[in-house]
């Protein structure tokens, strides 16, 4: 008796970036890089809706000092961060190709096992 496929078959709709990933060393390098991009997207976002935040505070303060005061600080502490997150990104990249002389390589590593 023949099987009845019902679904098909699904391909993977995404790029193959991670093509090499996907032996026996995929796993956990592919995990550590999909933690470090959740993590500048949530940075990203969090500086993106505190500048928003701040601008509302700093609409709302109404001539008084100290509200003015808080707003232009989370508006700087956000730019900071911002710019601490990008900047480590950028520093990565950079030792990544002096050392390694390829600039994705400490955010995209390859490892080799004992069989390859």
């Amino acid at each position: 008796m023949a099987a009845i496929d019902l679904i098909g078959t699904i391909t993977n709709p995404m790029p193959s970036a991670y093509q090499h990933l996907t032996g026996t060393n995929g796993g956990l390098i592919l995990f550590f890089t999909n933690i470090l991009r959740v993590i500048f997207a949530v940075a990203g976002i969090y500086a993106f809706i505190n500048f928003i935040l701040a601008g509302f505070q700093y609409l709302g303060a109404a001539g008084d000092t100290k509200a003015l005061t808080a707003a232009w600080n989370r508006i700087w502490n956000s730019l900071l961060g911002l710019i601490i997150v990008v900047g480590s990104f950028a520093l990565a990249a950079l030792f990544s190709q002096l050392i390694f002389g390829r600039a994705d390589y400490i955010l995209n590593p390859t490892l080799y096992g004992p069989g390859q």
